[in-house]
């Protein structure tokens, strides 16, 4: 009897261990441990591209993004150093009749871009986003390019922000060794990529707010300035543009205004990324999707219309003008020009926070990207490692190890450096927004090829199909204007330094694109119409369901007054 008393009193024992609560430090152990994905119930018969479309449908990602991190993210999220400092140098080569064209162009490019990509998006919200479309709507070798370009890009800025950060700081201070604040800032962006997207998304959530108030107020101050209500009391009105004029160096300045400008635009696609790790997002990602027009036409149409009435094109302060000098900035020269006091060491807190942002976008970036190559069996099995709280941890790792390269920030041959490594991907924006605007063309001719329609998706582009061909072909002159501006620099003569310097881009993507052809022994330019899956790893696979809810919420708008429907339309 005694036997089974204690039997009995260690099973209950056992019982009670098993039902305690682990402890914080068991659970924050075990939150790094891998998680297996599940695919024992996919159809073998399947081609690999299509099981490899359902892998990253199934992506573990954490999804606690929310509508609200994604609405900053698209308002704020790639506001950088291309506005704030980039667009100096553009200012000086174009004249402010350049910037403003060169913005405005690149701007509704963009517009038509995102707009194609929010529509394939809703659709498929899979991790690596708009690099795994192009594997999946135009061909595996043109994803596997675009996407390990794109990768290289975000991989280099990292530790291009890291030094352009140490650089700011010497606005303030010139006695500390840069390699102290690159070290500040590199602990900073990884503390907060490993808590994991909520990280991403809250610290994006702040940064941005801080972005957005700063251009608004630099707005309302430059109207003040113009109008001549500054400490100086002058009236500045359009003079500048009179004197030196509207533009530098005529059609050959416009056209180096288009490169910067895209740059400046750069990240603004990240709002793909992000539909993996969205919870709701044929809720979440139209809303985020319509802001990105308020993006380009107030943050940057309106305060570089500010920045051409209040700084001249031959303001010696802009010489020597890079995407790493925060003292070239023209909204620094412009309070500056204005008699402010204070606010431009305001300005350049604000153009810090934004190399940072750009810092902790270039880790998840470059992760994300990784994970989903993995996912598409693009890159190592091991870097598509994602533990039980949803980081994707080697790609995460990998990520840092590039950050490290900003330790040489103390070096003299830094900017020759950097100069070579963005040189590597300089183009990479550029073929990742190509690479959308034809993914979305060939779903739609999917879609029409297998007798569907657009009345089956959560969200429909505004620009439409044609938004997407003139994207395409924006691109193209885009990539022409480079050619012919890195052949013929201003300034100087043609060389074969900067001539690759801005033109490498495209022979390594080139090499990507035939190097995987030959490696997958697959010599197909563009898969046809019959041959894209538009099913596979959807979420909203029951059609006739969504097409239900699609025509109540079209019946429900349609019943609202007009000031509502122009709302949701633009909004």
């Amino acid at each position: 009897m005694s036997d089974t008393v204690i039997q009995s009193t260690s099973s209950s024992n056992a019982l009670c261990t098993s039902q305690r609560p682990e402890s914080k430090w068991q659970s924050f152990k075990d939150s790094f441990k891998p998680v297996v994905v599940d695919m024992s119930d996919v159809d073998p018969n399947l081609t690999e591209y299509e099981r490899a479309a359902i892998r990253t449908s199934r992506s573990p990602l954490s999804k606690k993004l929310r509508g609200r991190h994604l609405q900053m993210i698209a308002i704020g999220g790639s506001i950088g150093t291309g506005l704030f400092v980039g667009s100096g140098g553009a200012l000086r080569t174009g004249g402010p009749a350049s910037l403003l064209i060169g913005w405005g162009i690149i701007g509704t490019m963009m517009y038509s871009t995102i707009q194609g990509l929010g529509e394939l998006a809703v659709a498929f919200p899979i991790s690596g986003g708009f690099n795994a479309y192009a594997t999946r709507f135009l061909e595996p070798s043109i994803g596997f390019a675009v996407a390990w370009n794109y990768f290289m890009q975000f991989a280099v800025l990292l530790p291009l922000e890291l030094v352009a950060a140490s650089i700011t700081i010497k606005f303030w201070n010139t006695t500390v060794n840069p390699d102290v604040w690159v070290l500040i800032f590199f602990l900073m962006v990884v503390a907060i990529n490993l808590f994991g997207v909520k990280g991403y998304g809250e610290s994006e959530f702040v940064f941005s707010i801080i972005k957005v108030i700063a251009v608004v107020g630099f707005i309302i101050l430059g109207i003040v300035l113009i109008g001549g209500g500054g400490p100086q009391g002058q009236y500045v009105g359009d003079k500048y543009w009179h004197d030196p004029g509207a533009f530098a160096n005529g059609f050959k300045g416009v056209c180096s205004v288009f490169v910067t400008a895209a740059f400046s635009f750069g990240g603004t696609e990240m709002i793909g990324l992000t539909a993996a790790e969205t919870k709701e997002p044929h809720k979440t990602l139209p809303t985020a999707i319509k802001q990105v027009f308020w993006r380009i036409t107030l943050f940057y149409i309106v305060s570089l219309i500010i920045i051409s009435f209040l700084v001249p094109y031959n303001d010696t302060s802009l010489i020597g003008a890079s995407s790493v000098d925060a003292v070239a900035s023209p909204f620094v020269i412009a309070i500056k020009n204005g008699g402010v006091k204070g606010l431009p060491s305001v300005i350049n807190v604000v153009i810090l926070i934004s190399v940072l942002s750009v810092g902790n976008t270039s880790v998840y970036a470059t992760s994300r990207t990784m994970v989903a190559l993995a996912e598409q069996n693009q890159a190592p099995k091991i870097c598509g490692y994602v533990d039980r709280a949803g980081r994707p941890l080697v790609a995460i790792m990998i990520t840092n190890v590039f950050g490290m390269i900003a330790f040489c920030a103390a070096s003299e041959k830094q900017v020759e450096v950097f100069n070579w490594l963005l040189a590597l991907s300089g183009l990479s924006s550029i073929f990742t927004w190509a690479s959308i605007n034809a993914s979305h063309i060939r779903f739609r001719a999917a879609l029409y090829h297998q007798n569907r329609g657009v009345d089956e998706l959560s969200f429909v582009s505004q620009t439409g199909v044609w938004g997407s061909w003139y994207g395409l072909v924006m691109n193209a002159l885009v990539l022409v204007a480079q050619f012919w501006i890195a052949l013929f620099p201003i300034g100087s003569s043609p060389n074969a330094s900067d001539f690759f310097m801005s033109y490498l881009g495209l022979p390594v993507i080139l090499a990507s694109w035939i190097g995987h052809k030959i490696w997958k022994k697959n010599f197909k330019v563009l898969l046809r119409s019959d041959e894209i899956n538009i099913d596979a790893g959807r979420r909203d696979i029951d059609m006739d369901l969504l097409k239900q809810e699609i025509a109540e919420e079209k019946e429900v708008l349609a019943s609202k007054p007009l000031y509502v429907k122009i709302y949701k339309w633009w909004c």
